[in-house]
């Protein structure tokens, strides 16, 4: 009888959106009762985001803390928050540099693209894909001229840090260099930050 549902097993079966025909749109991601944090938006699908590990959130902070040390008043840097690509696309960069004019107080939930100078991804196991391929596809389509991939090095505490800028005639981007123990930068401004092995911070 292992093919019958008791009223109780379905009674606890998680209740999932049926999405439209036509996908979801960047309305519905700020609409849509009871999502989970973080909750992204590609090509019309919720992608839902695996808890994070100790590394994941040690870099943002780093990173956030370094981004912020020799950062002009034209600038602002956001962590987590939604980045309106289009329509049907409402990524989460880890960390975003964004125009200062763009942020409008307390109760914001997202930027548009055109207000983000840089956009940051620290790759997690579930996220590699995304990070690796959709996301930088997507973020350079929408014209975002700076995008940095985060990664663990290998085995150890240390991290790897692939920075890629915008070419603007083909809309994809440029690998520009890997930076291990220090990123020292020029855009989107001037950016000097050590980067130690994370389980020292």
């Amino acid at each position: 009888m292992g093919g019958t549902m008791t009223a109780e097993s379905v009674e606890h079966r998680p209740h999932w959106p049926v999405p439209p025909v036509d996908g979801y749109t960047v309305d519905d991601l700020f609409t849509l009762p009871d999502l989970p944090p973080h909750t992204e938006l590609i090509d019309g699908s919720l992608v839902f985001v695996s808890p994070q590990r100790r590394f994941h959130f040690l870099v943002i902070d780093l990173l956030v803390q370094g981004l912020r040390s020799s950062l002009g008043p034209e600038f602002s840097v956001e962590r987590e928050m939604t980045v309106i690509l289009d329509d049907r696309n409402g990524p989460e960069p880890d960390v975003s540099v964004v125009r200062a004019d763009a942020v409008t107080g307390l109760d914001q939930t997202r930027f548009r693209a055109e207000d983000v100078l840089l956009a940051v991804e620290v790759v997690s196991p579930d996220s590699e894909s995304r990070d690796r391929t959709t996301k930088p596809q997507k973020y350079a389509a929408a014209g975002i001229p700076n995008y940095w991939r985060v990664e663990q090095n290998g085995t150890t505490s240390g991290l790897v840090i692939h920075v890629y800028e915008l070419d603007p005639l083909t809309k994809s981007y440029v690998h520009m260099g890997m930076h291990r123990e220090k990123i020292k930068v020029d855009r989107p401004y001037a950016i000097d930050i050590d980067l130690p092995p994370i389980d020292g911070i």
